[in-house]
């Protein structure tokens, strides 16, 4: 089967193409395709979807019409079904999805015009307000965390924006883990938020307020999180290996996907605690630093900030909290910061206590609305 690239993210071509994908009438699409790869792919393919490799070496994902079906009709049994707006980039998994979900349901999904703002997501929000015999049409959107902080923040002072955040039946909100201050200032406003964990692996987020959706299994296995279900990818395309390595099978033939991730069950429901990966060894110790950035996001003020671990000549390594600039910070830089390293020695432990932190003007973000932690990173080192 042919794979055909698209270039750009224009979600016009993307919902073109990608319903003669789904459909099997046309050929598969290649999204963030690098040079290099294979233009044959097995049939029944439907997406190759490059990742946005925020932590790693980026892998381009095959997604098969039969997964990412599955993955929207089993967010409709959840959610329901209704309308949808693209809030993010078309060719990421989480935008991708919307696009699949509106033609499974046979809807014309409706976008943004031009960049995203304030105005111009709640332009979109309040237009797609209809009835359908007589009944409302529930409508639906995906955003990422930052996008969700961005609007509550904008409806501080106009009420026209929360309104239009109002009038989704539910936001999927994924990508990243959500700070719990911005989950309960989003219910606080009467906002419908359900929490996503997945990954383009698993067809866009599979597990909803930290219940598998249908068909979907999980375990645990050392520590890590792993998947099982119709929604989980081919592989990657052209990497047989690493294929191997995160799709292994039980004896039974159970095709699991390894996502790197740590997490426990508290009370039947998935705790993400963070990448296993994203550790840096400080004095000696094991410190995650994501465990260090959710209790640094509890705090106010602090809501947005990004935690990343640099070279320091005492420790060896640590790590450093970077918040936006433009953050309602009500207390000075050295406060926070006391604040910050006082909850993460009480919640981690002394040795996690972060070293210093940085303000910037804006935090670097992938196309994917995304941390992009790389670029933090080397911004933070060069400081020195």
């Amino acid at each position: 089967m042919r794979l055909e690239p698209v270039l750009g993210d224009d979600p016009r071509e993307i919902l073109r193409a990608l319903r003669g994908a789904l459909h099997g009438a046309g050929p598969a699409l290649g999204l963030g395709m690098l040079s290099g790869l294979p233009t044959e792919v097995r049939a029944g393919t439907a997406v190759v979807v490059t990742t946005s490799g925020s932590t790693g070496i980026p892998k381009s994902v095959v997604l098969s019409r039969d997964a990412l079906t599955a993955s929207a009709l089993a967010t409709a049994d959840r959610v329901g079904d209704g309308a949808w707006l693209l809030a993010l980039p078309a060719s990421y998994v989480a935008g991708l999805q919307v696009l699949v979900r509106s033609i499974v349901a046979d809807r014309e999904p409706a976008w943004l015009t031009g960049a995203f703002t304030p105005q111009a997501f709640t332009a979109a929000a309040l237009m797609m307000v209809s009835t359908d015999r007589g009944e409302r049409v529930r409508t639906y959107t995906s955003l990422v965390p930052a996008q969700l902080t961005t609007l509550l923040d904008a409806g501080r002072n106009d009420d026209t924006v929360l309104a239009g955040l109002r009038s989704f039946e539910q936001i999927l909100v994924g990508g990243q883990a959500i700070a719990p201050a911005t989950l309960e200032r989003a219910q606080d406003a009467g906002v419908r938020v359900v929490r996503t964990y997945g990954s383009t692996e698993t067809s866009g987020g599979c597990v909803y307020d930290g219940r598998p959706l249908r068909g979907v299994s999980l375990r645990i296995v050392d520590g890590e999180v792993q998947i099982a279900g119709p929604t989980l990818a081919e592989g990657y395309l052209g990497e047989p290996t690493a294929t191997d390595a995160a799709f292994p099978r039980d004896a039974d033939g159970t095709r699991w996907y390894r996502t790197g991730d740590a997490g426990i069950f508290e009370d039947d429901l998935l705790r993400v605690r963070g990448r296993i990966d994203n550790v840096i060894v400080s004095g000696g110790i094991n410190v995650s630093l994501d465990r260090v950035e959710r209790v640094v996001q509890s705090i106010a003020g602090l809501e947005s900030a990004v935690v990343v671990g640099v070279a320091d000549a005492r420790w060896g390594e640590a790590s450093v909290v970077v918040v936006p600039r433009g953050e309602a910070l009500r207390r000075s830089e050295s406060v926070q910061l006391e604040e910050a390293r006082a909850a993460v020695a009480e919640d981690v432990g002394p040795h996690a206590r972060p070293t210093r932190l940085v303000l910037v003007d804006e935090i670097a973000t992938l196309p994917s609305g995304k941390p992009d932690r790389e670029a933090i990173r080397g911004a933070v080192a060069a400081l020195h």
